[in-house]
């Protein structure tokens, strides 16, 4: 599967952006989906995923309540809305696509990267 993330940009904090990430192929429901960012410096690291069927949602700590990850199958798109934007939030952000009923939560557990999107917070 090929993934292509957009919507990020420059935003003041409080704002809100909607990261969207675009999947190729016809067993786009099969795959549980992932965001990661990654700051200059920093590991990349995980923010939030959903389940193939969209039925469960997971979230870092860091984001729980602030951002919203949905999906539409029928689109083969995953989305991410994030609110309540702090300059920590300053990362490139990726989608993820994991068939092998990996860790949601790790990098290791999937197989399928896009292109990052950029997010940047000023203050």
């Amino acid at each position: 599967v090929q993934l292509q993330a957009s919507g990020g940009g420059l935003v003041q904090a409080g704002g809100y952006l909607r990261l969207s990430c675009a999947a190729s192929g016809r067993t786009f429901s099969s795959y549980d989906m992932g965001w990661f960012r990654q700051a200059p410096g920093k590991e990349r690291e995980f923010v939030a995923a959903i389940r193939g069927s969209g039925d469960d949602l997971y979230y870092a700590d860091s984001v729980e309540g602030r951002f919203t990850i949905s999906r539409d199958n029928g689109k083969n798109m995953v989305y991410l809305h994030v609110s309540s934007l702090k300059s920590e939030d300053t990362a490139v952000y990726y989608c993820a696509a994991n068939s092998r009923g990996l860790s949601l939560t790790r990098v290791y557990g999937y197989e399928y990267w896009g292109r990052g999107t950029q997010v940047t917070v000023s203050s």
